[in-house]
């Protein structure tokens, strides 16, 4: 009989072990592009590395699933080059990078989110068909879809993982600026994101 309790209570303890097992969460990078002296796109006094901080941050501080883990690769104003940021998200080993960048163009009309994946990771595929997600769970009547690009940036190329550029709008169009530098909009922005993150 004390055999046969031990056997069910080592039996638990595995099954136990195996919802607590220490890396079974889901880890999210969450890349804000630029920092420090690297500004990013500019419109005025509004900057692309304050707006992406901001939206990173608000990602963060909205997930409440212990199941997803974000990390970011900045949470300040510093600057971190490319390959630094390639090393921090290699060594993590993330289920997913999204990173967070703002659009600028000559053309003050042109408006809109759209997303970049790399054919050359070897995650393309899985990379594509989330960023797809993405645009269209994102795009509304204040940010219309631009689609998903294929583009060699170093971070898509190089991150040995599902990766995922997002140019969350242009700073250069005005509805667009109104949208990405208010309170509300950034917010709206995060909610989207970490909603898409528990499904």
């Amino acid at each position: 009989m004390k055999n046969t309790f031990r056997i069910l209570g080592i039996a638990l303890l595995a099954f136990t072990m195996s919802f607590t097992t220490p890396g079974s969460k889901k880890l999210i990078v969450i890349d804000a592009g630029h920092g420090g002296h690297d500004i990013g796109s500019t419109y005025g006094f509004h900057s692309e590395k304050e707006i992406v901080s901001k939206i990173a941050k608000k990602i963060a501080a909205l997930n409440r699933n212990s199941e997803i883990e974000i990390v970011l690769t900045r949470d300040n104003d510093e600057f971190s080059s490319l390959q630094d940021r390639i090393d921090k998200i290699n060594q993590l080993q993330p289920d997913l990078v999204l990173s967070l960048h703002v659009n600028q163009s000559k053309n003050e009309t042109a408006s809109g989110i759209e997303a970049f994946v790399c054919d050359a990771n070897e995650k393309f595929e899985d990379s594509k068909a989330k960023a797809e997600e993405l645009v269209a769970l994102l795009s509304t009547d204040k940010l219309k879809s631009r689609g998903v690009k294929t583009a060699p940036f170093a971070v898509l190329k190089k991150a040995k993982t599902t990766a995922i550029t997002l140019e969350l709008g242009f700073l250069s169009n005005a509805e667009d600026r109104g949208y990405l530098t208010s309170d509300s909009g950034q917010k709206e922005i995060a909610e989207k994101i970490v909603g898409y993150l528990n499904r």
